[in-house]
């Protein structure tokens, strides 16, 4: 089965202050092959984007509530009359805290929604049927499951 991947390319604004943005090219991409995570990457415009992946549920009930702790943290807002979801990335190279319009956000993950639906994921990664076949016996499992000695019942000589 081939994967579904689900993009959309989008203008989110860095905040750099209360006053002060700039815009940012970004891509959003779903994969069912992840079912867990979305992905984003920034300056896709650029030679060097930057990625970021994280829980797919996390975005989605950011748009909807402060959410996430840590290095990602999501949260909805209202800016200039205009629903907005707001994300603030930590990592060793800095902090950013991006804007992203709320009606795009919530367009794009409704589709990735519709391909996996939440609570259908871990039945994409085929963990099951990946354990079953790891712990299949095998006809050589025979051997190692017979006594490897002979029993102390047995007589010399015979």
């Amino acid at each position: 089965m081939h994967p579904t991947v689900v993009e959309r390319e989008l203008e989110l604004r860095l905040i750099l202050s209360p006053e002060r943005s700039v815009p940012v090219p970004a891509r959003l991409s779903y994969c069912t092959d992840d079912p867990f995570a979305v992905h984003i990457a920034f300056h896709i415009t650029s030679g060097h984007p930057v990625n970021w992946t994280f829980a797919r549920e996390l975005l989605v009930e950011g748009v909807f509530r402060p959410c996430g702790h840590g290095d990602v943290r999501v949260w909805p807002t209202k800016t200039e009359g205009h629903g907005v979801v707001l994300m603030a990335l930590s990592s060793p190279d800095g902090d950013a805290l991006l804007e992203a319009p709320a009606a795009q956000v919530s367009a794009w993950l409704e589709r990735t929604l519709r391909v996996v639906p939440p609570g259908s994921e871990a039945g994409r990664l085929g963990i099951d049927a990946g354990l079953a076949e790891l712990l299949a016996p095998l006809p050589a499992d025979d051997l190692w499951l017979r006594d490897p000695w002979p029993s102390d019942e047995s007589r010399e000589g015979e």
